[in-house]
């Protein structure tokens, strides 16, 4: 197993200048995939009404498939941008091997792993909506419900942000040459386990701010865009772990204070 190296690579000059350019072909690939699905996303929350659209209950009113390509669509969004650096120091990698004549695979086997396990998330996701829609019904009480549920989450997603699970998560996510050099395996099959470790980790660090956008509503872009901050800081910025950590006791009092008053927290029921 060759495991990746900083310091390895072309020495020629002009084949290191290509694994260059090729890295920021890749990172405007990604961005503009992003932008797409954000532009997908506000067509479609438009479409549907959005977060007001009340009584169209946990699931929007959407079937599963439609349900999880908008998931995918909200995932390619949300998280491309913070799993950005991960893709490019794997996609770097191979680069730097196909330049010096070594084997290579391409960078789709260790991406489409990655959002299958966010899918599966979304698959699961879907058939929690379907039964709390079962159970909650429409009435006043069942919104009640809803708004102290969401409160509930918030609280337990802001105490997760403090736990040690969530920590190791976060720091496999935070540093992709660590990642790397720790899990790399050689071959096809080689990346589409590590993007599913990757996706994993990822999943580890994020599921439940990810919940919560099922009572918040998966096409409430506020909602949508506040995680997807959240989410970037934590992985990309210098001092990301610290802005978990703070978004913590916010997440933890602004869930105490809807668990007190329904009415602060606007669900789609």
């Amino acid at each position: 197993m060759a495991l990746p190296s900083r310091s390895t690579g072309p020495s020629d000059p002009s084949a290191r200048r290509q694994v260059l350019r090729l890295e920021r072909l890749l990172l405007v690939v990604l961005l503009t995939l992003a932008a797409a699905a954000w532009a997908l996303v506000v067509w479609q929350s438009r479409v549907m009404g959005g977060a007001e659209d009340m009584g169209a209950g946990l699931t929007m009113g959407m079937a599963a498939p439609l349900f999880l390509l908008m998931w995918l669509a909200m995932m390619v969004a949300m998280m491309f941008p913070a799993s950005a650096p991960m893709i490019l120091a794997f996609a770097g990698s191979q680069a730097r091997r196909r330049a010096t004549g070594g084997p290579s695979t391409p960078t789709w086997l260790f991406v489409l792993p990655y959002l299958a396990v966010w899918t599966a998330f979304g698959a699961a996701g879907y058939g929690i909506a379907v039964v709390g829609d079962a159970l909650v019904g429409d009435s006043m009480a069942a919104a009640d419900a809803m708004s102290r549920a969401a409160g509930g989450l918030l609280v337990a997603a802001g105490v997760y942000q403090l736990t040690p699970l969530k920590h190791a998560c976060l720091v496999r996510c935070r540093t992709p040459f660590m990642f790397m050099l720790r899990y790399w395996r050689d071959g096809r099959w080689g990346a589409v386990t590590m993007g599913l470790r990757h996706g994993l980790y990822c999943l580890g660090c994020c599921w439940l701010l990810f919940l919560l956008l099922l009572p918040l509503g998966v096409m409430n872009v506020g909602a949508m865009v506040a995680v997807a901050a959240l989410v970037f800081a934590e992985k990309a910025l210098p001092y990301g772990d610290t802005v978990g950590k703070v978004a913590a006791f916010g997440l933890i009092g602004y869930g105490l204070f809807a668990l007190s008053w329904p009415n602060a927290l606007p669900t789609v029921m």
